[in-house]
């Protein structure tokens, strides 16, 4: 282990950050299968916990101030395949396969839920939103 590296980065203990950002870790969640980022989360060590166990994403509804199991409402669950830990144990990658028909609370016109919470993109020049197609 080099000067500039420290036991955090560079041993296979686990040793979550949680207390950097007060409770919570940033996870992006990513399809196993087509590589697409379909949301941004939060969770605690219960989320996370409960993720573990259950092999299904569960993160911490900032908003309810609660556990919120993806799926438990909607039927759109997210089956937990790996999660990736970035360097500094701070922010996690679930990657999953996605059971339903999309993680979004977002209808297209159709009525059904968007596959994915990104499903605009930002034109540089307009500086209008575009919808994605899926």
């Amino acid at each position: 282990m080099s000067d500039s590296q420290s036991p955090l980065e560079e041993r296979a203990e686990l040793n979550l950050q949680f207390e950097k950002r007060g409770g919570l870790l940033p996870v992006a969640v990513q399809e196993s299968s087509s590589g697409r980022l379909l949301m941004i989360a939060s969770v605690n060590r219960e989320a996370l916990e409960y993720s573990l166990k259950n092999r299904q994403a569960a993160f911490w509804s900032t908003s309810r101030n609660e556990l919120w199991v993806k799926g438990l409402t909607s039927g759109n669950t997210l089956i937990l395949d790996k999660i990736f830990v970035d360097c500094d144990q701070d922010a996690l990658v679930y990657k999953v396969t996605l059971e339903g028909s999309g993680v979004c609370h977002t209808k297209d016109e159709n009525g059904t839920h968007r596959k994915a919470c990104f499903y605009r993109s930002l034109n540089f020049d307009s500086k209008k939103l575009e919808f994605i197609d899926e």
